[in-house]
């Protein structure tokens, strides 16, 4: 068990309920602390490494933070399909050109975790192939109109309507397709 953790502060640094739902689910007691940062990358960063680094962009926005007894955990949370990033929807449109994109496909859910201290950072990413069933123009719109998933990457959460109806099969974790690889975090986190 994560013992060790309870002589620290841990801090999540995210606004992201499912990440919150997911580390609670940990059983660690933690605070959440955000700083808006910028989310941008260089173009010339592979895909798949685009989350670590914008997960190690937010811990370093935390360091101000960091003392001998706190933890902090940043994550970041990207779809690819084709090697394009699909990150948060700007608006309706957006949205629906995404799930579209996704439908009858496997793309691949990557999210870059970030656990740093004062005299530690580890980072790692996990990822997670996920094929979409076909979806029909009616189910992306009720779906778009009814969840409004304008805050995921993707356009869409796994664990809502879209994920019921439209999801065939998943090859990894989960809870990585959520946003926060809790498995792999807590392995992580015994070791620190």
């Amino acid at each position: 068990m994560i013992e060790n953790l309870k002589e620290y502060k841990i801090v999540l640094a995210s606004n992201s309920p499912r990440r919150k739902e997911l580390l609670k689910g940990l059983e660690i007691d933690f605070e959440v602390i955000t700083k808006n940062i910028d989310e941008s990358y260089p173009n010339s960063l592979l895909a798949e490494k685009v989350p670590e680094y914008i997960a190690q962009k937010k811990a370093d926005a935390m360091k101000d933070l960091l003392d001998e007894r706190t933890i902090v955990i940043t994550a970041d949370t990207v779809v690819i399909v084709d090697k394009e990033i699909l990150g948060k929807p700007h608006d309706k449109e957006d949205a629906y050109k995404m799930l579209s994109k996704l439908s009858s496909r496997t793309h691949i859910v990557t999210t870059g975790v970030v656990i740093s201290s004062q005299r530690k950072n580890v980072s790692f990413s996990v990822s997670t192939e996920v094929t979409f069933a076909p979806l029909t123009s009616e189910e992306i719109e009720h779906y778009l109109e009814v969840y409004k998933p304008y805050d995921k990457a993707g356009s869409y959460g796994i664990q809502e309507w879209i994920g019921y109806i439209g999801i065939e099969k998943i090859n990894g974790s989960y809870f990585n397709v959520m946003g926060l690889p809790v498995q792999r975090l807590y392995r992580e986190l015994i070791k620190f």
